[in-house]
């Protein structure tokens, strides 16, 4: 363990902190998903979810921010390790991570469709 590096739970706590900062200063995907999170969250309490349709919910928005988070985890070491130097395989590591981003956010709105159109049509 290097004697520079801050140990603890304070310091991950911080480290944490940090790296949503990060990514929503740094990620314009990330702030739009972000702030469409906070809309649809606003909506279930609008239509008046229950806890579980809530959980629901949290646990879907969580799946997409988490999934948008490793994608520029992954754009942002590759970048560092390859210097920006075009490579075919860095390439489609970052096509796979967009693509889990893209699954997850497709999954979301199907999972929103269930969520809010039983809401919608009763």
């Amino acid at each position: 363990m290097s004697k520079y590096k801050k140990t603890g739970y304070q310091a991950a706590f911080e480290n944490a902190y940090k790296g949503i900062r990060i990514v929503l200063k740094s990620e314009k995907n990330f702030r739009f998903h972000f702030i469409i999170a906070l809309i649809v969250l606003a909506c279930g309490v609008l239509f008046d979810f229950d806890a579980a349709e809530m959980a629901i919910l949290v646990l879907t928005i969580s799946i997409v921010l988490i999934c948008e988070m490793v994608n520029s985890a992954i754009e942002f070491t590759l970048d560092a390790v390859y210097k920006n130097k075009y490579s075919q395989l860095v390439g489609m590591a970052k096509d796979i991570a967009a693509g889990a981003v893209m699954l997850s956010a497709l999954s979301s709105i199907v999972i929103g469709i269930f969520l809010f159109g039983g809401k919608i049509l009763s």
